[in-house]
């Protein structure tokens, strides 16, 4: 689990506590995704705990947060573009309004004002977006260094990130050299981020599971599931 189970799995893990099963698995690469979980929980163990430990040891939680605000601020753009494709013109207005808010006031996200203001951050990405044009899951995926997903998700993924303007303005002030930089600076910080929050309950997962690939697949669908609005996610519980 490197730095995605990290985007993929951070968020779920934050809020989740470890369930045996779930409905409806289209699981048909099974074997190739135990042997990809295997070398991503590799990596994990020996580099990327270990730098999120260092992370929390080290930085004070006041700064974790800024940066984490930041990083999540810079997704907004993102977020907005899936809300409007979905047709979802109430949560495009309060992104764009917390967007502009924690830009200017907030000083780029560092702080989230717009919270306050009662305009919670929404949730939208490409996967989301197709699912909402009925386009379904199709078979689970564990893809090397990112994580639990599926088909759909893992194009979306891909879609986001295209999306995504910063990289553009980076390339068009400093180039592509300047860009790659950002790219490692971004996805690096952002994967540290949501594995330094997802310690203790990955840590769970890990040894309260006696067959982990099938929790981290439950959990991934389950959370995936329930964000979608698709099915209650049963022995999972929500902030």
């Amino acid at each position: 689990m490197p730095l995605s189970l990290l985007s993929a799995c951070a968020d779920f893990a934050k809020t989740t506590t470890p369930s045996a099963s779930v409905q409806g698995v289209n699981d048909p690469w099974e074997e190739v995704n135990r042997v990809t979980l295997d070398h991503n929980d590799f990596f994990d163990r020996l580099l990327v705990r270990p730098l999120a430990e260092l992370y929390r040891a080290t930085i004070p939680p006041g700064v974790r947060d800024c940066v984490a605000g930041i990083i999540g601020n810079m997704r907004e753009p993102v977020i907005l573009a899936n809300d409007l494709l979905q047709g979802d013109f109430d949560k495009a207005g309060i992104t764009a309004e917390l967007f502009g808010i924690n830009s200017t006031i907030g000083l780029g996200g560092m702080c989230d004002v717009a919270g306050g203001w009662d305009l919670p951050r929404q949730t939208g990405d490409f996967g989301q977006t197709l699912a909402s044009w009925g386009v379904g899951e199709g078979p689970y995926l564990v893809l090397p260094g990112l994580g639990p997903s599926d088909v759909r998700d893992a194009f979306g993924t891909g879609v986001d990130f295209i999306m995504s303007p910063w990289q553009y303005v980076v390339l068009a002030e400093d180039g592509t050299t300047a860009l790659a930089h950002f790219e490692g600076i971004y996805i690096g910080t952002d994967g540290l981020i949501k594995r330094e929050q997802s310690i203790e309950t990955v840590d769970t997962l890990r040894k309260g599971s006696m067959d982990y690939y099938a929790e981290i697949r439950s959990a991934y669908l389950q959370y995936r599931r329930s964000q979608l609005g698709r099915t209650q996610a049963v022995g999972f519980y929500y902030k």
